[in-house]
């Protein structure tokens, strides 16, 4: 993608959307599954009809199950600040993702969006929001975020986003199969070994019960194969986001691993999207996945005796995937000193104590973990525990969409496809990356 004003293709549209807060959907747990609008309606920027308050329009797609999280979170803005004004437009994702940059770029756009951390390069480069380092140098503190998230708030060094949410992803592991495969409920695994033995005990490939250890999404998903990479202290592109790293030996050794435990073991079908994920492991057909806070609601009303864990840290240690959406500033926005009220009110200890125990999110901030209101929800402090341990998945690359759904995912589907070996596919898809990494593609 050019620096242009950005028209993402449909697949980068979905990887996106994916990533801003669902695995995938079993109905309940996919934010791209509804299409709902606002029961707002859009209010151009300006003053409203008494001349006082300043109008701000917010475009968004919260349209899941913490969707009324969000707009209580507006509406308690706008009732305790009769002087702002914030109107919520709610989209699916992939909708507001078509329409953003080119309203953004012809003048027609909105005072404040969210999207994916991972977009912020492309709107930044392209000039389609402002950037924001007034606001953290005089309301917040980037200190109290953890310092991953901090950093995929940045372009070249400046500020352009605000965290709108902030998910780790845990291991769910179902209690009951656990108990029936000899395994203690009490005691998920800790460690790479324990977790690949729970997975082979949890693992029925034969006769009419046939059920798996993991459900391991592939595509269509938030990332998970990149948490069994980073576990082996591999990674697909090199920190700077220059060099190709796919064969790497930890690299390798991570992928090969995990494929032969889905391939030979029977541990989990190939070619899962998140939604198909969700399912198996909804109605017991799978004993574990990775998953995000979006789903506990879901498994929880379907009366899934479940819970969930650290995932298991690899050769290299622990580590799982950070999930965000950010608060931009358009920028046509005629009312930046308002924008800038509505962020910092955003990313308060109230409203942000206020969100998580609607939504099930971990707070942003790190400040928090002694706050009574997030208690009532005894996944949250779990889910935010993990903030510190949390990796962005390639981070800051304008190509991130390119990356992840012509070569990544190819890669690993050509090995679990058994259409290639993991040193051939890898070995390709490396000289790919580089190429797209090198402007070449």
């Amino acid at each position: 993608m050019a620096s242009k004003p950005w028209i993402a293709t449909s697949a980068s549209l979905l990887a996106a959307s994916l990533l801003l807060a669902a695995c995938g959907g079993n109905g309940q747990n996919d934010q791209n599954s509804q299409s709902a609008n606002s029961s707002q309606s859009q209010a151009p920027s300006g003053k409203s009809d008494d001349g006082k308050a300043v109008r701000l329009t917010f475009w968004n797609g919260f349209t899941g199950p913490d969707r009324p999280g969000y707009e209580n979170l507006v509406k308690q803005f706008n009732d305790t600040h009769p002087n702002i004004q914030v109107t919520m437009d709610v989209s699916p994702w992939d909708t507001l993702l078509a329409k953003l940059p080119t309203s953004l770029a012809t003048g027609q756009g909105p005072d404040i969006a969210a999207f994916d951390s991972s977009l912020i390069t492309k709107y930044a480069k392209s000039q389609l929001i402002l950037p924001l380092d007034d606001l953290y140098g005089n309301g917040i503190d980037p200190g109290i975020f953890p310092q991953p998230l901090a950093n995929v708030m940045k372009y070249e060094g400046k500020f352009f986003g605000v965290p709108a949410n902030n998910a780790t992803l845990l291991l769910y592991y179902n209690k009951d199969l656990f108990k029936a495969a000899g395994l203690d409920p009490e005691k998920p695994p800790a460690t790479w070994d324990e977790w690949i033995d729970a997975i082979e005990k949890t693992t029925k490939s034969d006769g009419s019960d046939k059920q798996y250890g993991i459900a391991l999404a592939d595509h269509a998903t938030i990332a998970m194969w990149p948490i069994l990479v980073w576990g082996n202290g591999g990674d697909f592109v090199s920190t700077d986001g220059k060099t190709a790293t796919m064969t790497d030996p930890k690299t390798v050794e991570a992928i090969k691993r995990w494929s032969d435990l889905v391939v030979g073991k029977g541990a989990s079908p190939t070619n899962l999207t998140g939604a198909e994920a969700d399912k198996l492991f909804q109605s017991g057909k799978a004993a574990m996945e990775m998953n995000g806070p979006w789903a506990t609601a879901g498994y929880t009303d379907a009366g899934l005796n479940y819970d969930v864990a650290p995932i298991p840290a690899g050769p290299a240690g622990e580590v799982t995937l950070a999930s965000s959406a950010v608060l931009v500033a358009g920028k046509n926005t005629k009312h930046i000193d308002a924008v800038r009220e509505f962020m910092q009110y955003w990313v308060s200890k109230d409203a942000q104590a206020q969100l998580s125990g609607e939504t099930g999110f971990p707070p942003v901030r790190t400040d928090l973990g002694d706050d009574e209101r997030l208690k009532q929800n005894p996944f949250v402090p779990k889910f935010a525990a993990e903030s510190n341990n949390a990796k962005y998945y390639l981070p800051g690359l304008e190509q991130y969409d390119k990356i992840d759904a012509d070569v990544i995912i190819p890669a690993i589907q050509a090995i679990t496809n058994q259409k290639s070996s993991a040193e051939d596919a890898l070995a390709q898809a490396n000289k790919q990356l580089q190429d797209i990494l090198d402007g070449n593609d």
